[in-house]
C-alpha cells in the first residue's frame, strides 16, 4: 500500500505540474533546459561516480558487454547529453503553434493549436542518458514526466534526477514536472501504468519483455518503442565498397542498440562478389555469422541459420545473412520478419530506391546509408524519447513535436447554430 500511495502521489504532483507548465513561456522552458546543460557539466564527477556503482553491480551480475556499453556514462556520453539538451532548447517551441486557420461559410474562423499531451509515464531500461533526453523533450513540449528506469541504472538515474530537479528549481519551474521513481521495485511500473486519471500516456523503451508487459497490463494509452529487427539489403546494382562500409557500420559500430542491423540481405547476382570480403571483415571484428544455405555455400565455415534467427533482435555481435533471388524477395523477407523499425537498401538503381522507400513498411527507410541513422539526434530532433514502431499517433523517432497533439480553436463574432 505504501508503494501504491507513493506512485499516486507522484501522479497527482505531475498532474499539477503539467497544468502549471501550460502557462510557462518558451523563454522560461529554454532557460530551464540551458540550466540542465550547466548542471550536467557542474555535476559531472557525481554523475560518473554514481554510474560506476551501477557498472560495478552490472559486471558482478555478468551483464553482456553490449549492455554494459549502453549503461556506461563517459565524459563523451555526458557531453552528448548536454549537446542534445542544448539542441532541444534551440528548437522552435511546438506548443501554441496554430495551423490550418480557415473561415467557414458562416464566418467562423476554425484552426488547430498544438498542445502538450499532459503527463507521460516513461518506463525504460539500461541507458541512463535517456533520462535526460526524455526529460528535456517533455519539458520543451510542456509535459510533466514520471521516469521509471531499470534497476541496473538506479544510482545513475537518481543523480540525474537531482540534476534535473535542481535546474527546474533554479529557474522557477515546478520541480515535480520531472520526477524519477526512487525505487527498484518492479511493482512501481504496474502502479504507474494504472494511474488512469493522472497519466495520459505510457511510453516503454527497452527489451521485448518490458514492452509486452506494459502493453498487456497498462490501463492508460501506450506508445511502444518495440524491438529493432533491422535489415540492410545489398541490391544487384550496389557499389560494393559503399555497401561494405554501410553494412559494417550498421552491425559493428554499436551492436547493442535498436537501430543496429540484425539481418543482411544480399541479391544473388552480387553475392559471390560481395560476401567473401564482407564475411572476412565481419569475422575479423568478432561477429558471429549465421547464414542461409546459399551463404554457407560461399562460406562453408559459417553456422547455418535457423528459422528463429530471421526475426531475432540479437543486440550483440551476431548477424543473420541471407541471399535472396530478387528485389521482391527482399521486400517479402523484410515484411515477414521486420519490426517496422529501420530498413536500408544499398543500390545504384534510382527506381529501386524509390520502390524501396514507397513499399517498405518501417519508421525510417534509408537508401545508401547505415541503419544507425534512425536516431532523434541524427535526424534533427535533438534527442528522442523513443522510436515508435506503431503508427499512432507518431511513427519513428519522437521529439518534442511528437509529444504534442492538437485541439481545435474557433473565433466567432456572435454566431449561433441554427
Amino acid at each position: 500500500m505504501e508503494l501504491k500511495s507513493q506512485m499516486r502521489r507522484m501522479g497527482v504532483d505531475a498532474r499539477a505540474a503539467a497544468r502549471e507548465l501550460r502557462g510557462v513561456s518558451s523563454d522560461a522552458k529554454n532557460a530551464a533546459l540551458l540550466r540542465i546543460v550547466a548542471e550536467l557539466n557542474t555535476r559531472r564527477d557525481a554523475i560518473v561516480a554514481a554510474n560506476q556503482k551501477d557498472l560495478s553491480a552490472a559486471k558482478e551480475s555478468g551483464m553482456a558487454s553490449a549492455m554494459l556499453d549502453r549503461l556506461t556514462l563517459t565524459d563523451a556520453v555526458i557531453d552528448g547529453m548536454a549537446a542534445g539538451v542544448a539542441e532541444v532548447a534551440a528548437q522552435e517551441d511546438p506548443v501554441g503553434a496554430v495551423t490550418e486557420m480557415k473561415q467557414r461559410p458562416n464566418g467562423l474562423m476554425v484552426g488547430r493549436m498544438r498542445i502538450p499531451l499532459g503527463v507521460i509515464g516513461f518506463i525504460y531500461e539500461s541507458r541512463p542518458n535517456v533520462t535526460v533526453d526524455a526529460a528535456a523533450l517533455c519539458l520543451k513540449s510542456g509535459n510533466a514526466v514520471i521516469l521509471k528506469g531499470g534497476s541496473e541504472a538506479f544510482h545513475s538515474n537518481l543523480v540525474l534526477g537531482e540534476v534535473l530537479r535542481s535546474a527546474l528549481a533554479a529557474t522557477g519551474l515546478p520541480e515535480k514536472a520531472i520526477q524519477v521513481v526512487p525505487t527498484t521495485d518492479r511493482q512501481a511500473v504496474r502502479e504507474l501504468i494504472g494511474l488512469t486519471e493522472l497519466v495520459d500516456l505510457a511510453i516503454p523503451r527497452g527489451g521485448e519483455g518490458l514492452i509486452r508487459f506494459v502493453a498487456e497490463n497498462a490501463r492508460v494509452p501506450v506508445l511502444k518503442h518495440y524491438k529493432g529487427v533491422c535489415h540492410v539489403f545489398v541490391d544487384r546494382s550496389a557499389d560494393l565498397d559503399r555497401a561494405e562500409e554501410i553494412c559494417f557500420n550498421a552491425k559493428v559500430q554499436r551492436p547493442g542498440v535498436c537501430n543496429a542491423m540484425e539481418t543482411l540481405l544480399v541479391h544473388q547476382d552480387t553475392a559471390d562478389r560481395f560476401l567473401p570480403a564482407m564475411i572476412t571483415r565481419f569475422q575479423q571484428a568478432g561477429v558471429e555469422l549465421r547464414g542461409c544455405p546459399a551463404t554457407c555455400r560461399i562460406a562453408p565455415e559459417l553456422t547455418p541459420a535457423q528459422a528463429s534467427d530471421w526475426p531475432a533482435e540479437f543486440l550483440d555481435l551476431v548477424l543473420a545473412v541471407r541471399v535472396v533471388p530478387d528485389f521482391p524477395s527482399a521486400l517479402d523477407h523484410i515484411d515477414t520478419h521486420g519490426s517496422k523499425h529501420t530498413e536500408a537498401i544499398v543500390t545504384s538503381d534510382y527506381s529501386r530506391a524509390r520502390r524501396f522507400h514507397a513499399e517498405v513498411d518501417a519508421s525510417v527507410v534509408l537508401v545508401n546509408a547505415s541503419t544507425r541513422f534512425n536516431d532523434g539526434g541524427q535526424l534533427g530532433l535533438g534527442a528522442e524519447i523513443g522510436i515508435n514502431t506503431d503508427k499512432l499517433h507518431a511513427f519513428g523517432p519522437m521529439g518534442a513535436t511528437e509529444l504534442t497533439t492538437t485541439k481545435f480553436i474557433v473565433f466567432g463574432e456572435g454566431q449561433v447554430r441554427e
